[in-house]
């Protein structure tokens, strides 16, 4: 009598039969036969028999029984009671049998059957943690969407069906980490090898980051590993979804929709039915797509994660503190020596507008990086282009922030400037001052692009007047000759208008510099220009925008007094290395050095240094 019950039946001889249900038959039989000694003998007598005797042949024989026979929910529980009864034998010369009993069709049984899976993996890896890595192996990959599923989930979330699927797989990897502290590092090597590849669809790697947010949620000892690889990942994309390829994509498509509009104008009327549209929260890059139901996931964890409840115990205040803290250090890490990403940096701006301390932390500690000399130059400028471009943009920081930090950056700039003995006077070269360069950049910008909350009144005029920014443009280290040329621009503008400095003689002197170096080589020399980005240019992927319109600041124009002498034009935005214009928010000129240079040989370079108010203007 076999140990384990058959689920075979009896098959009439008298029944025709088709080729391909003859071979079923055939092989079904086969089987039948195959099956009958491993389960006559049952895994205690064939463990006891290779251990006695070493005999490795039952255990053979019962290892492809369990892989290949179709077990019933009272054979799988047997089997695993048995398996506990002996979990201290199953030394790693069983390892192909323990596999295959891992590696059972768990998910969809019994109560019981769930119960008694999870028993044996809690005792066999606390027994044996040479099986750790089979274990998490094995659950992980149930993380992990089938091609053919992309219907149960939709922008990232799971159909009811396979929410509770997933439900019983944390459940269980739930209890295995609490009763195995040990598999710590090995389910975060796990999860970062299992980590589906940038080009698969995208409701895989939708659906493998939700189980990873979900792990973070009821396991919160994995965040800062797990922050760590989902930016990480998430920078993967964002580098293949550059910013102009999704708007060229964007513009290829509304041509499209357009010349289908026009048609279908000219054409009858013969149906009365409309035609139907297309979604407005889609992308056609499909990489792109996927960031952004990514970072949709992503802002929604983030919010549940740092959103303060107005009646939330201390205790829940402090891991939200702690959190943030992670989040911080993540920044450091990943984000910041990141040069001209362009979607994922949101999720510090995001975070930091949930809460003004996070705001004010933020900023200290970028700025606390500026001031420390130990710190890589590359670092501490891109520092300074993260606190301009975050106080330039959001609009949950008040108006004494911004105040405070062009006071600091001000008082730095003057002290380095003071500071500057005869030798580094004579030293003015861009790698030897790179942090100076930047800070008065970024001085410069804020002061351009906020131009209407810093003149708005008599208090805020006579606090830039204490900046003293005749100083820093007209001292022996010329920052304006290496800042951007519009935000240069913009910044003598808005200057000249508001009498603080004068500084288009110097604009004009760094010109015609350019000019001699070009005519006099009779090539295009490359310009020294300060290479930088502004991390929070405008956020175009459209289903995560929700988290981000509301906080976003969008650029106006300055409004002049009428006596001013401007030309209202179209702002501009200049991205690393090859630029390119963007919409009326923009603010950055965007054509590219070489056209740069190209215009300063003819008159329209004049034009580029309008003496107008409104920063980043262009006739």
């Amino acid at each position: 009598m076999s140990v384990y019950s058959s689920k075979t039946g009896v098959t009439s001889i008298l029944k025709s039969f088709s080729s391909a249900d003859r071979e079923r038959a055939k092989t079904a039989a086969l089987n039948k036969v195959r099956f009958e000694t491993p389960k006559e003998k049952g895994i205690v007598e064939s463990v006891r028999v290779a251990l006695e005797e070493q005999n490795f042949h039952l255990i053979q024989e019962f290892t492809y029984f369990l892989s290949e026979a179709d077990l019933s929910d009272e054979e799988v529980i047997q089997i695993f009671k048995d398996a506990r009864k002996i979990v201290h034998s199953l030394s790693p010369k069983f390892a192909n049998l323990v596999e295959a009993l891992l590696s059972l069709n768990w998910k969809k049984r019994s109560t019981e059957a769930i119960q008694a899976y999870t028993e044996f993996s809690v005792d066999v890896m606390v027994a044996h943690n040479t099986y750790i890595h089979i274990g998490m192996n094995k659950l992980i990959l149930n993380w992990i969407p089938s091609d053919l599923e992309s219907a149960d989930w939709v922008n990232g979330y799971p159909s009811e069906r396979v929410r509770a699927d997933l439900e019983t797989v944390h459940s269980v990897l739930n209890r295995i980490l609490t009763a195995v502290p040990m598999a710590f590092d090995v389910v975060v090597d796990t999860i970062a090898a299992k980590f589906p590849y940038f080009k698969k669809a995208t409701h895989v790697t939708a659906g493998y980051l939700h189980n990873v947010l979900w792990l973070m949620e009821y396991k919160p000892v994995f965040e800062e590993l797990l922050l760590q690889l989902v930016l990480q990942k998430l920078l993967i994309l964002d580098v293949h979804a550059p910013r102009d390829e999704i708007e060229a994509m964007k513009e290829d498509s509304d041509d499209e929709d357009k010349m289908d509009d026009d048609a279908l104008f000219h054409m009858d009327d013969v149906n009365d039915h409309p035609k139907p549209e297309i979604p407005v929260a889609h992308l056609e890059h499909p990489i792109g797509q996927m960031l952004d139901i990514c970072l949709l996931k992503f802002f929604k964890f983030l919010d549940d994660k740092c959103r303060p409840q107005p009646n939330s115990t201390e205790e829940q205040r402090i891991a939200q503190s702690r959190f943030f803290k992670t989040l911080v250090r993540t920044f450091d890490e990943v984000l910041l020596p990141t040069h001209n990403t362009h979607h994922v940096q949101f999720v510090i701006f995001y975070v930091c507008s949930l809460r003004p301390a996070y705001a004010e932390a933020f900023l200290s500690t970028l700025w606390q990086k500026v001031q420390n000399p130990n710190v890589s130059s590359i670092i501490r400028h891109q520092s300074v282009s993260y606190i301009a471009s975050f106080l330039a943009r959001s609009k949950f920081v008040p108006l004494s922030t911004i105040i405070y930090y062009l006071k600091e950056m001000s008082a730095w700039a003057n002290s380095y400037i003071n500071d500057s003995d005869e030798f580094s006077s004579k030293n003015c070269s861009l790698k030897a001052n790179m942090v100076f360069f930047s800070v008065c950049q970024g001085m410069f910008y804020l002061i351009a692009f906020r131009a209407r909350d810093l003149t708005i009144n008599q208090k805020n005029l006579a606090m830039l007047n204490t900046l003293q920014l005749s100083r820093l443009a007209m001292c022996h280290f010329n920052p304006l000759r290496y800042c951007l040329p519009p935000v240069a621009t913009a910044f003598a503008g808005v200057t000249r208008t508001y009498q603080l400095a004068y500084c288009h003689t110097v604009l004009e002197r760094n010109a015609r510099r350019k000019l001699a170096t070009i005519y006099g080589h009779e090539k295009l020399m490359p310009e020294e220009t300060l290479e930088t980005f502004f991390p929070f240019d405008p956020f175009i992927l459209p289903i995560s925008n929700k988290f981000i319109d509301r906080i976003y600041l969008v650029y106006k124009v300055h409004e002049l007094d009428e006596s001013a002498d401007y030309t209202p034009t179209e702002i501009l935005r200049r991205k690393r290395g090859d630029s390119e214009m963007v919409e009326e928010d923009d603010f950055i000129l965007a054509d590219k050095r070489q056209k740069l240079s190209e215009l300063s040989k003819s008159q329209q370079f004049d034009k580029q240094f309008y003496y107008g108010t409104s920063p980043g203007f262009n006739q």
